[in-house]
């Protein structure tokens, strides 16, 4: 049996207005989803549990099989593995956006979604310039850095930037022990970055500036059971971002990475279609998560978000289930891992909805996947963490 786990992040929405009432999944032309929903059953599941943050992290624990509660130590740390930073008892991970600012208000948590080579230059000028003894900065994907700190705190309130949009850096910044450093690091960050040539460039191409850290997402490092161990099955996780990636390795999934995942609507569909397909054939599990919705929603992007739906739809579901079953027997599910409303460009933690469909499932009788259809459907999964359960057949 092959098993095939599909997740467009942020993919679920609210209704809109302009599309008559319809949500983006709804106006979107997706028919591989809509075969996978009438061969399948289509319900809802709860991906955040009630009192967490409605964040990627949570979501994808809790997708992946974990109990956030039991599990979760916080972002950073998960994107610190992915990039192979073994982190010790008393090290604390910080997420390390690149955003642009105006000096006042925090206009974009993604600089412009920066390309990873720019990015790469300007955190190099951070390191160099901030760095301690117990605190470095290493770059990541576009604006997703790190800052590690060796012997570091965790008792500091922070704040994702894709939350506070065009609200007031000063209400925003973090609150607590040690808040006067990381304060006076993102400050400082400010003032060697704003006049860089890189910003100076791209304000002069009509792009948005990185200008500032933010430092948020903090955490001591996880310890996840082996997935493998778990469930009896081998498996891997395709994705562009290094928490996805993170989780997979401290679960022991293989995280190969794919040459042009962005995390953006531009990312290499193909290469990413490619890379599940291929690895398919020596594991029995593929987790292939796709960023591109999650990203259009944050940017109040309409089109772009409804494309990224239709374009998961065509580049992956579609030949990601055909391969999966070429091998005589499989099973897919797909599902966001939030909400991401356009209306309010953040993450919203009620649930999503879900489609499963293979070998020993017999379909509920509803014809598509959206949050309308979800919704009449009587099939609603508490726990989260328990989906991959029935996916495997458990």
């Amino acid at each position: 049996m092959k098993y095939v786990m599909i997740v467009p992040d942020g993919m679920a929405d609210d209704p809109i207005p302009d599309l008559d009432g319809r949500t983006p999944l709804m106006a979107a032309r997706t028919p591989n989803l809509d075969a996978v929903a009438r061969a399948g059953v289509v319900g809802r599941v709860r991906t955040i549990p009630p009192g967490m943050p409605p964040g990627s992290d949570v979501a994808a624990l809790s997708i992946m099989g974990y109990d956030p509660a039991k599990y979760y130590t916080g972002r950073a740390p998960l994107e610190a593995a992915a990039q192979g930073h073994d982190l010790g008892p008393r090290d604390v991970a910080y997420r390390c956006n690149l955003i642009t600012t105006d000096g006042e208000l925090i206009v974009d948590y993604s600089a412009g979604e920066i390309t990873s080579e720019e990015a790469a230059e300007l955190m190099a000028l951070i390191e160099e310039k901030l760095h301690t003894p117990q605190i470095h900065f290493f770059p990541g994907v576009s604006y997703r850095n790190l800052m590690i700190w060796r012997d570091g705190t965790m008792d500091v309130k922070t704040t994702p930037p894709h939350d506070v949009m065009g609200q007031p850096l000063q209400a925003n910044l973090p609150v607590g022990d040690a808040e006067e450093l990381l304060r006076g690091m993102m400050w400082d960050s400010y003032d060697m970055l704003r006049n860089h040539p890189i910003n100076r460039q791209r304000e002069d191409e009509g792009k948005q500036p990185a200008n500032m850290i933010w430092l948020w997402g903090q955490g001591c490092a996880p310890r996840l059971d082996n997935f493998s161990l778990t469930h009896g099955v081998t498996g891997a996780a395709i994705s562009a971002v290094d928490l996805i990636r993170g989780i997979a390795r401290i679960a022991g999934l293989r995280a190969p990475r794919v040459p042009g995942a962005t995390g953006r609507i531009d990312t290499n569909w193909a290469g990413k279609a490619a890379a599940a397909i291929g690895i398919l054939a020596e594991v029995d599990f593929v987790f292939v998560h796709i960023e591109a919705p999650d990203e259009c929603g944050h940017q109040g992007d309409l089109e772009g978000k409804i494309r990224a739906i239709e374009l998961t739809d065509r580049e992956i579901i579609g030949p990601l289930w055909t391969a999966a079953r070429g091998y005589g027997s499989a099973r897919i599910a797909v599902l966001p891992d939030h909400y991401t409303p356009l209306a309010i460009r953040t993450h919203v933690g009620k649930p999503v909805p879900f489609v499963l469909a293979g070998d020993g499932i017999t379909p509920n009788g509803l014809d598509r996947l959206d949050e309308a259809v979800a919704e009449e459907s009587p099939l609603f999964i508490e726990e989260g963490w328990t989906l991959i359960q029935r996916l495997l057949g458990e």
